[in-house]
């Protein structure tokens, strides 16, 4: 049984990670949003009674029965419910992406380190386990010396684009771009360089580019890219591909199989290997069972608060580089 007491902030996407905490055993004691429906359609759904709902997420900061906090609510909020929860000494579990701003991440670092306690970013990506079983073919040499990797966010957002997305400071990179970014800063480490183009054609309701394609120089003269389009007329997919001195893999996160090329001791490809893995895009369940450990036993964060910021500031600059027309080397230094 998961000992962890949590509050979740935000039921548009908290339901998700309700079922995350539940999955492992965790304690539900409050859930919270500013919508009436949500709130009572979130309560009803997992049998959460009213004395444990709340529209106000002040009411929940002196709260001696909370462990850690979901904060799960639009972008733009973020920093203000991460910082308050940390303040109260509060463990955070934040959605990505971590913040929409330099001076927010900032700030929320700040935050974390004051606090002594864990802030996690929900960079999902981490634990789909096609990505996983990427990660870990990666690691243990099967493709060689990694020399270029590919990943895109492929989302038609024609018919979900509210107030809080089509916001001027969440660009798409930004907003939804951060998980294939983020990925290839868990596969390849951090880019030192990138530069990028951007084109506006498809969603007239946001203000920023609806199309993004960045390059990027990592370390070891390894290359790399990244294509963002959350206007594109497809189906929802993170394709990625892995190319390696030894071996090519290509996946995503919503098919059930990945194709593994390997080549022999002649250099000759051998016929691909056909993977068989399981399909969980938003495997919130693996994602609490990783931030209860941290908090439960003291282990280091696999996306912590740098690693969010990190992620951000890759992302800022590949909007930077697509207004400008410049390369731009991202700022990883965060105090």
């Amino acid at each position: 049984m998961n000992p962890l007491k949590i509050a979740v902030i935000g039921l548009q996407f908290g339901m998700a990670h309700i079922e995350g905490a539940m999955c492992c055993g965790a304690e539900i004691v409050a859930i919270c949003d500013c919508n009436e429906e949500h709130l009572r359609y979130a309560g009803e759904r997992y049998n959460i009674p009213g004395e444990k709902r709340f529209s106000d997420y002040r009411a929940l900061f002196g709260r001696a029965d909370i462990d850690a906090v979901v904060v799960a609510v639009p972008d733009q909020q973020h920093r203000a419910l991460s910082c308050a929860f940390l303040g109260a000494g509060k463990h955070v579990l934040c959605e990505k992406p971590m913040a929409l701003t330099r001076a927010d991440t900032q700030a929320m670092v700040r935050a974390a380190d004051a606090s002594g306690c864990r802030l996690m970013v929900g960079q999902i990506c981490r634990f789909t386990p096609a990505f996983e079983k990427a990660k870990e073919l990666v690691s243990d040499g099967t493709l060689g010396d990694v020399y270029f990797v590919e990943s895109e966010y492929a989302h038609d957002y024609m018919k979900i684009v509210d107030n809080w997305r089509a916001d001027p400071l969440r660009h798409g990179v930004i907003g939804g771009g951060c998980h294939a970014v983020d990925l290839l800063r868990w596969l390849a480490g951090d880019p030192r360089e990138v530069f990028a183009y951007g084109t506006h054609r498809l969603l007239p309701q946001v203000p920023y580019d609806d199309a993004t394609v960045a390059v990027m120089r990592f370390d070891d003269d390894t290359m790399g890219k990244v294509f963002v389009s959350t206007g594109c007329k497809r189906n929802y997919t993170m394709r990625t591909v892995i190319y390696g001195t030894r071996g090519t893999l290509i996946c995503d996160n919503t098919s059930p199989t990945m194709t593994l090329f390997t080549a022999g001791e002649d250099g000759m490809a051998h016929e691909p290997e056909i993977i068989e893995v399981a399909v969980n895009n938003h495997n919130a369940a693996r994602e609490f069972e990783v931030f209860a450990d941290a908090v439960l036993h003291g282990k280091p964060v696999l996306t912590d608060a740098r690693e969010g910021a990190k992620t951000v500031a890759v992302c800022l600059s590949i909007i930077e580089s697509s207004k400008t027309g410049k390369p731009v080397r991202p700022d990883y230094d965060f105090r």
